[in-house]
Parts: structure tokens; sequence; C-alpha cells
């Protein structure tokens, strides 16, 4: 009977999850779609494969270099850096946008 009650607040616990889950999911889904478009011809924007510029780093990395919920600023105002002579095209994303960024960078990163 004690097993039964802890299997029902378990699959309570997961139905309350899923929906934030789902939408975790969704957002990270929207982040790889900005990634791609935005920053796939100089990095490596998924879990495998080498940057086209090897100066620039693959997103799958981010989390080594920085706590990625820092890099929000960074996405807002626009990122300007190069990498090693090649200049960056400025980028300025919408809160929206940063926050689906961000969901899919913690999805592919592997933080310390």
């Amino acid at each position: 009977m004690i097993a039964l009650r802890f299997f029902a607040i378990g699959l309570a616990g997961l139905a309350l999850a899923t929906p934030a889950m789902a939408q975790s999911s969704a957002s990270a889904k929207r982040g790889e779609a900005i990634v791609k478009a935005n920053c796939a011809e100089c990095h490596a924007v998924t879990r495998t494969g080498e940057s086209p510029n090897a100066k620039a780093p693959p997103f799958r990395t981010l989390g080594q270099r920085y706590k990625l919920d820092d890099l929000q600023e960074a996405l807002a105002e626009g990122i300007v850096v190069g990498h090693g002579g090649a200049d960056m095209p400025h980028f300025v994303f919408e809160p929206t946008e940063i926050d689906d960024i961000i969901a899919y960078l913690k999805q592919i990163n592997r933080q310390r």
C-alpha cells in the first residue's frame, strides 16, 4: 500500500513537470533554429562537429568558458567579437529569442 502511494505521488509530480519540460523543449528547439540561422556559418552549433571557422568556439563548449545565464546580457546588447581577424556580425536578440538561445545552449552544453 505504501509503495502504491509513492507511485501515485511520483506520477503526480511527473504530470506537473511535463508541461514545463515541454515548454523548455519547445524553447530549446526555437533557440536551435535561431543559432543555426545566425551562427552556424562560423560556429559548430550542435553537439558534434567542428566549427567552420576554427577560431570560433563550438557552442557545445560555451558552458566551459561562461556561465550560460550570464550570456543573456551580451545577447541583448549585441555580441561584438572577432575570431582571429574575422569580424563577427553584430547580433542583437529580443528577450524571447535570448531565452530560447539560452535554453538550447543549456541543452547541448555540459557545464562544470
